[in-house]
């Protein structure tokens, strides 16, 4: 529906009980719903498709923090005096009530009433409603399916079935039966929906640590074998961090797994951390530690030939190419002073070192070395 349409309809709306809430005892009926389905403490609350500010008045009497979004520049102006005249500070912005204009903005509640039919894509809305939401916050939503001549709206089993992806829990409540919030008897479909999204799931990733063993200019690679990845290619020894462990103790038990050498804690320095990601893998976080075999730690040995077929040293000014490629990335970050780096594979690309090939590597702050 047209800006255009609103705007001439804006007087209609507004003097129809069912709309403009202008009837004492319509209005309170919706007070005490609206009550019923916001936080009983304060809250941000965001109307969207708020016409002239019918129900973001009433959020406000109640204590809650409101938003207003609306399309129609005259609507919106008209919610801005209405709430401004009963004492309100809710802001009212122009925009689209489908993808709400206010940037990063998040809120305990978005709230719709008899908008959501008349948007393009209804299941687009939703989502971006529901990402709106902090923790814990939920939808409330006033639709129905009315009309004597040509039926419209959206039904409750409809809305159901589109705010499914998003919503962990949903609670419809039949308004139909109650003339109170109509100023009339009314006996097509009504109702509210109260939806709370799922939890959002916090991000994780697998941490690994690597070891940046120095003798001199020379720096220890172990070439990969049967491991079922970048097998054939030199990298660095390496290994997971296990549940309960930090990870200066894995780097630690990792080199004395694969090369006996035993590090001292005091001495271990944290060189640099990568995000890093395999071609059409999942992310991880590596931390690469440096340590010289000068400071006492012994000499490496091949201690899982069944994983490495050759234990051998290489130059850092000089490495091979036949690398793993994110490890290559690392040890050429680590010679320029770089600290903080992502090596993001894009699917296709080559688990390998390939020269020539688009640099993958960003380093996140600027060099300590000249």
């Amino acid at each position: 529906m047209t800006t255009e349409y609103w705007d001439a309809a804006a007087t209609d709306f507004d003097e129809a009980a069912d709309h403009g809430l202008r009837d004492p005892s319509v209005r309170a009926a919706w007070a005490a719903r609206l009550r019923s389905w916001l936080p009983r403490d304060p809250a941000d609350v965001l109307d969207v498709g708020c016409g002239t500010g019918s129900l973001s008045l009433l959020a406000a009497e109640q204590g809650h923090r409101v938003t207003g979004v609306d399309s129609s520049p005259r609507m919106a102006e008209r919610a801005r005096a209405k709430l401004a005249a009963a004492g309100g500070t809710a802001e009212v912005l122009v925009g689209d009530a489908g993808q709400p204009p206010v940037g990063d903005r998040r809120f305990d509640v978005v709230l719709a009433r008899h908008v959501l039919w008349l948007l393009p894509d209804p299941g687009r809305a939703l989502a971006n409603w529901a990402a709106l939401l902090r923790p814990g916050g939920r939808l409330v939503l006033i639709e129905g399916r009315w009309g004597e001549s040509e039926r419209v709206g959206i039904t409750a089993d409809e809305l159901a079935r589109l705010i499914a992806p998003v919503a962990a829990r949903t609670q419809v409540e039949h308004l139909a039966y109650d003339p109170l919030l109509w100023g009339r008897q009314v006996s097509d479909e009504r109702y509210a929906l109260v939806a709370r999204p799922a939890p959002r799931t916090r991000h994780k990733e697998i941490v690994d640590v690597h070891l940046i063993l120095r003798r001199g200019g020379d720096v220890l690679l172990g070439r990969r074998l049967d491991t079922g990845y970048a097998d054939g290619l030199l990298h660095a020894p390496s290994g997971h961090l296990e549940d309960g462990e930090d990870v200066r103790a894995a780097v630690i038990r990792e080199a004395r797994e694969e090369t006996g050498v035993v590090l001292d804690p005091g001495l271990l320095r944290v060189a640099l951390v990568m995000q890093h990601r395999a071609p059409g893998g999942a992310a991880r976080i590596g931390w690469f530690f440096e340590a010289d075999v000068a400071e006492g730690c012994g000499e490496p040995v091949n201690r899982e030939p069944h994983k490495c077929s050759q234990l051998g040293w290489f130059p850092l000014d000089a490495l091979p190419q036949d690398m793993v490629a994110y490890c290559r990335a690392a040890l050429d970050a680590y010679r320029r002073g770089e600290r903080f780096v992502l090596h993001l594979h894009e699917s296709g690309d080559s688990i390998g070192y390939e020269p020539g090939a688009p640099s993958r590597a960003v380093a996140l702050e600027p060099s300590s070395r000249t």
